[in-house]
């Protein structure tokens, strides 16, 4: 649950970053924005099923 309450805080500080007035490369960060949400999605559904990532060895 910790994980996908850290995407989701991520995910916020994506949005701000890009909607802030002083973003350079805003097209690129809308591709990295569609990732994070992609990877947010993801983690929650993970959450709520309730599958745990494997923990590299």
């Amino acid at each position: 649950m910790n994980k996908a309450l850290l995407t989701i805080l991520l995910l916020a500080f994506i949005v701000l970053f890009i909607t802030s007035p002083f973003a350079a490369l805003a097209m690129l960060m809308f591709v990295v924005l569609g990732g994070a949400f992609i990877s947010a999605f993801w983690n929650l559904v993970q959450a709520l099923i309730g599958n745990a990532p494997k923990e590299p060895l």
